[in-house]
């Protein structure tokens, strides 16, 4: 085949054109008929590709733009990537370390563990500063097998070194810029002329690289500590170098040793630590305390984590009662709508809130109450059947839901009788020194599993609906996270490697011809990077088997 029909996705009214076998798409760009400095990257038949790919079917074309989240991904990692250039050029002895995000920021701390100066912030500011002003390409390219392992050992990038173990392929995908090559993990963008908006910024041991939020353009917002999930995070890197699990590759090499078992054994104790201090803070509060608000985003494992709360407390002698939010619906009816004008069950007015404070309120007197209990398949709550329940100075309520952390939903009731709770799955694993997992793939992947497990939904349902979710996460339950009194993490620095045993058919199963294809591609080649590790190795009263199946737990 000699010539490609190529066509363009956001350009309906062009029509399409024939062009040589192995054009690069940025030559194309110009028909896309918008600005070319800000398309981050490219669809190709759904997958999304670096600008500079030579196409070699005939091919629907769709322009990245760096306001889209896809695009504001891109830019993000390729900022990363700038900064471990600037990193390598200024300081060869010293590894550079990529954190967790907090905000719209990533933290990074150096190997020797010695707090960065100013000088040294400044100093890698101005380089990432230049190599903007020079507007360098940034290429890709296979290298052999053998030839990339000489490259990362002799730049002395032993956590690449490693995460090759687990690749069978003859050929390594990597990102080169300037005499630098780093892996290739996801697109980057085509030149270092588009990373003008970043800060870099003093913080704690090291500093933040800071970025535009995704829609705000070239605006960096003002910054917004979140220390108390600063210091959960933190926590866990800690312990994360404690047992010798930072990255991707030191899990692996437990997989390949038979020794990984030991390793979860160790990972659930430590979680089942963490929840017992969660307690203990919660009964040195017992003779005021009448609530627990638990609230996280989507597939953070809440459910489980309230039961195994329930559990300890019982064990603390205090009795745990659980209400469900769920059944404090308006009812459909009465759901406000939102911009499509479909009934928005997640904002706050879904909730009949009044009537809801008038319940604790009653409980808090020492009455009884009968509880609401909503039908899902009217629309509408029950008129009777819920259940009766009493306060007395050992039992302690547990709610849990979106807007648990939210004050406006229990304002009747004094803040000193509450004890809010923040779940979420905050991993502090990464894939190496300097390319980090985010957060949102650890849920999105144990939705994903669940999802098809016990909601009869495939891959693409849930990566279609996942934007929604995320959205719904940052307007009601993120603002309000740093409120909690306490917040655990979920995360579990081996499931990946399980989930990835239920998720990879699933991803497998998205064609081509769907929009989701994209995401699915993108997972599935970051799921390449984790040995798999056998289900049966998880615990029954494991927080994953909520998402897996098989829990020791009732839901």
């Amino acid at each position: 085949m000699n010539e490609l029909y190529i066509r363009f996705a956001n350009n309906a009214e062009k029509e399409g054109l024939y062009c040589p076998y192995g054009t690069p798409a940025d030559t194309l760009l110009e028909h896309f008929g918008i600005p070319v400095d800000s398309i981050a990257a490219v669809r190709v038949n759904n997958e999304i590709r670096p600008l500079k790919t030579r196409l070699a079917v005939n091919s629907v074309l769709e322009p990245m733009l760096l306001e889209s989240p896809e695009g504001a991904m891109i830019y993000r990692r390729s900022l990363s990537f700038l900064l471990a250039i600037a990193a390598r050029k200024l300081f060869p002895g010293r590894s550079l370390y990529v954190g967790h995000s907090l905000g719209n920021s990533y933290y990074y701390t150096f190997n020797s563990g010695k707090q960065p100066s100013g000088k040294d912030i400044s100093a890698l500011a101005k380089a990432m500063e230049w190599l903007v002003r020079e507007d360098l390409p940034v290429t890709f390219k296979y290298m052999a097998y053998e030839e990339a392992l000489e490259v990362f050992r002799k730049n002395r990038q032993t956590d690449t070194v490693l995460l090759l173990d687990q690749r069978s392929t003859s050929r390594i995908k990597v990102n080169e810029c300037l005499d630098y090559v780093d892996i290739y993990v996801e697109p980057l963008v085509a030149h270092t002329g588009q990373l003008s908006a970043f800060e870099l910024m003093p913080y704690r041991d090291g500093f933040l690289l800071r970025f535009p939020a995704v829609g705000r353009g070239k605006t960096i917002s003002p910054f917004e500590d979140e220390p108390k999930i600063f210091e959960v995070y933190n926590e866990y890197k800690k312990w994360g170098r404690i047992v010798e699990v930072r990255v991707v590759g030191e899990l692996n090499s437990l997989v390949a040793k038979r020794a990984v078992r030991d390793y979860i054994r160790i990972a659930e104790a430590h979680q089942a630590r963490k929840m017992a201090d969660i307690t203990e803070q919660i009964y040195e509060k017992r003779d005021n305390l009448k609530m627990i608000l638990i609230a996280g985003p989507s597939s953070s494992g809440k459910t489980t984590s309230a039961k195994r709360l329930s559990i300890e407390l019982m064990v603390m002698g205090i009795k745990p009662v659980a209400i469900s939010l769920d059944d404090y619906y308006v009812g459909t009816d009465n759901t406000p709508r939102d911009e499509k004008g479909e009934p928005d069950y997640e904002c706050l007015e879904a909730l009949d809130v009044p009537f809801l404070n008038e319940q604790l309120l009653a409980l808090y007197r020492g009455e009884e109450i009968t509880l609401p209990l909503y039908d899902f398949k009217t629309g509408r709550r029950k008129e009777s059947g819920g259940r009766k329940i009493r306060l007395d100075r050992r039992t302690v309520l547990i709610v849990e839901g979106i807007h648990s952390l939210n004050d406006a939903l229990t304002p009747s009731i004094e803040r000193g009788t509450k004890f809010k709770i923040y779940v979420s799955a905050l991993t502090q694993l990464n894939l190496d020194d300097h390319n980090r997992i985010p957060t949102s793939d650890n849920r999105l992947l144990r939705r994903m599993v669940r999802d098809y497990q016990f909601r009869g939904k495939d891959a693409a349902d849930t990566i279609k609906m996942w934007p929604g979710v995320q959205a719904g996460e940052r307007k009601h339950i993120f603002p309000f996270q740093n409120t909690a009194d306490a917040a655990f993490n979920s995360a579990l620095d081996y499931e990946l490697s399980v989930l990835k045993y239920y998720a990879d058919p699933l991803l497998r199963g998205v064609k081509p011809s769907r929009p989701e294809y994209a995401e699915a591609v993108r997972l599935l080649s970051f799921l390449e990077n984790f040995a798999p590790i056998p289900p049966q190795y998880v615990p029954g009263t494991s927080i994953l088997r909520e998402f897996i199946g098989e829990s020791e737990f009732k839901y």
